[in-house]
């Protein structure tokens, strides 16, 4: 068995596949062994632990990244995708907007022309190589070089840079770009390490994920690691990833078992619940924690910032919500995390992971029970970091949420119109609406997105029009306000709420804006509604009741950005008193929106000090004061309780309660 610094010593060996265009060069990469992964620290958890690969097999592996010439030998249409956002236009740059399905079509047809076998690497294939004999970060040591960087940042639009290959010096081995220039795919499915020794190993039999690794032209620079790991959908196509290929006759074994994220659940009950029937008893349970932390050791990534959240009810009477955590919304340890409420139970449970997609942005999740059995989780997955270039995937569960569906893309695009908006809604026709925000800024409004057929193929009516002037009576194709919430009202046509793009009503101040389309979301129509706008922090619900009129909660101002001059709004107590209250209110419309006679403060006036969480914070709430930001979701169960979810907080509150503010 050759040691690793051996074979460093006698891998120069360079051969070259002849294609059409430029060869593809091959480097000789002898067999050895290594220590793979690193300390799996904080986010990088998932490269742990350090353990000892042998490779028995030498192979030979591109010099460079597969090129657009080089795939286009093959796969001429792909010449259209050239230079989409902004990168990889030239020949010789390396190939980007391939599948992982792509790049083995590809090693097929180049072996069927050759009379060889071409394959991705494994990823510990791809480690061995990347390091050249190394231990260090990066294979030119603990750090990598500024001459080396594309635009090593995450920008929500892609700084044009040259992904041309072999721009810069080769690792020890003799290969060319394995920081930085593009992701590459691999042939393994994604799962975890194990400290077992291992030979030739390739991965779980089976998976959701398959890994790429070397971080792309736009991730920055503590991600371009040796050891860093990344995963991809394989059907997913985006402009920060390609392939290199390995020659090998290696014999290679799959290792480990099935991997998905999470396991299943088995102590969910799989039964339906006998709902009490509506009360017209007023109902207000004080706020409970929704989001509660695992216990150290547990393995559930729980990160310091835990936001937007979606709730649904389950067929067996159980609450599910669910919310992502991170460090920083913009970065890649994202992960969404799940808590259940079962029924007859009075605490939230512990948080569980619920979806990962490792080292993806995953801002933006929903849920939605559709009344026959099925609950759908859709979610936004970026490509690299942030939140502003997401495509959208589904999952389906037919047991209360113990088993989902594998992750399906039904919004391919990676586009600033898929970070997706709790509170999905069905129409009278059976059409599922999602809204999502259709941009990163908060004055970008909101994007709609329909299914016909239960979620399963999704449209988006917008036609491309840029965004329009949100002013009273104007017209445009995006809804006015980000965070929106959708409702269809009874005549058909939708009409949607949003923060930010405030419109100025006739008395001279600014109010939330309302937006209606009456062509299923092509256009909308903008005007000013009487309520009063939001801003940072902050994101209302909107919904009908089981009862039929509409239900929004939102809040009376922001508590620092609202003139003082404006803040609060005035209610009715239910003894006919009137005071000013400052906080999260409910209102209850029973005219399709045009007024909202119902407006109470959502507090039972008993004063509590409480955590409001990401955003919120500490606060009291009292008789005047209620919860002053938070994002909002909600859904209504079958016994006409409202269960309402800030950022971190539960409440339970009935239409009679609502209805008190009228007496």
């Amino acid at each position: 068995m050759k040691s690793t610094a051996m074979a460093v010593a006698m891998a120069m060996t360079v051969c070259a596949v002849a294609t059409g265009s430029e060869p593809i060069k091959m480097v000789d990469i002898p067999a050895g062994y290594f220590y793979m992964g690193s300390r799996a620290l904080g986010e990088d958890f998932d490269e742990g632990p350090v353990h000892k690969v042998t490779l028995t097999r030498p192979m030979r592996m591109s010099a460079t990244e597969i090129t657009n010439a080089q795939y286009e030998d093959f796969f001429p249409e792909h010449r259209a995708l050239r230079g989409k956002n902004g990168v990889s236009d030239d020949d010789n740059d390396a190939v980007v907007n391939v599948s992982y399905h792509d790049a083995l079509e590809f090693c097929k047809k180049l072996g069927q022309r050759d009379g060889r076998i071409y394959r991705l690497p494994t990823e510990a294939e791809w480690e061995y190589a990347c390091r050249g004999g190394t231990y260090t970060l990066y294979n030119t040591g603990d750090w990598f070089p500024d001459s080396c960087h594309k635009s090593q940042h995450v920008a929500r639009d892609f700084d044009p840079v040259s992904l041309r290959v072999g721009q810069f010096a080769p690792n020890a081995f003799g290969l060319y770009d394995m920081h930085g220039n593009v992701e590459e795919w691999c042939m393994d499915y994604y799962g975890p390490y194990t400290a077992d020794d291992a030979t030739d190993p390739c991965g779980p039999v089976r998976g959701e994920y398959r890994v790429t690794r070397g971080g792309s032209h736009h991730t920055p620079v503590k991600y371009l690691r040796s050891a860093n790991r990344s995963a991809m959908l394989s059907d997913d196509r985006h402009s920060q990833t390609g392939f290199r290929i390995v020659e090998s006759d290696a014999m290679l074994q799959h290792s480990g078992e099935e991997w998905s994220v999470p396991a299943v659940r088995r102590d969910i009950s799989a039964g339906e619940s006998m709902w009490d029937t509506p009360s017209d008893t007023p109902l207000y349970l004080p706020p409970i924690p929704f989001v509660v932390a695992p216990q150290c050791g547990s393995g559930v990534p729980f990160y310091s910032h835990n936001h937007q959240p979606a709730v649904t009810w389950c067929d067996n009477g159980d609450l599910l919500a669910i919310w992502f955590s991170a460090n920083e919304e913009n970065g890649r340890e994202v992960t969404v995390l799940s808590s259940r409420l079962k029924a007859g139970c009075g605490e939230w449970e512990e948080a569980r992971e619920f979806f990962r997609v490792p080292d993806r942005n995953l801002t933006g999740s929903s849920l939605l029970n559709d009344g026959n059995g099925t609950l759908l989780h859709i979610n936004g997955m970026e490509a690299s970091g942030d939140w502003q270039n997401l495509a959208m995937i589904a999952r389906r569960s037919h047991d209360n949420g113990a088993t989902w569906s594998a992750p399906e893309i039904i919004a391919p695009e990676h586009t600033r119109r898929h970070q997706v908006i709790a509170g999905p809604s069905i129409t009278a026709e059976g059409w599922i609406i999602q809204a999502c925000d259709a941009g990163p800024g908060g004055n970008d409004g909101t994007a709609l997105h329909i299914s016909r057929d239960g979620g399963h193929t999704w449209e988006d009516p917008w036609d491309g029009a840029p965004l329009p002037d949100f002013s009273d009576g104007g017209v445009g194709s995006t809804i006015a306000g980000i965070h929106a919430g959708v409702v269809q009202l009874a005549d058909g046509s939708l009409m949607a709420l949003g923060r930010g793009n405030s419109i100025a009503g006739s008395d001279g101040k600014l109010h939330m804006p309302m937006s209606i389309s009456r062509d299923m979301g092509r256009t909308w129509t903008y005007s000013a509604s009487p309520l009063p706008p939001i801003d940072g922090g902050q994101r209302l619900v909107l919904r009908r009741l089981n009862e039929g009129p509409l239900l929004l909660v939102s809040f009376t101002g922001h508590p620092q950005r609202t003139p003082e001059t404006d803040r609060g709004m005035e209610f009715t107590a239910p003894d006919g008193t009137k005071a000013k209250g400052y906080g999260m209110y409910a209102a209850v419309s029973f005219d399709d929106g045009r007024t909202w006679p119902v407006r109470r403060l959502v507090t039972d006036s008993v004063p509590r000090f409480l955590d409001g969480g990401a955003w919120t914070g500490f606060f009291e709430s009292d008789s005047t004061h209620a919860e002053p930001r938070g994002y909002l979701c909600a859904t209504q169960t079958p016994d006409g309780i409202i269960h309402l979810l800030s950022s971190r907080l539960h409440y339970r509150f009935n239409l009679a309660w609502l209805l008190e503010a009228m007496q």
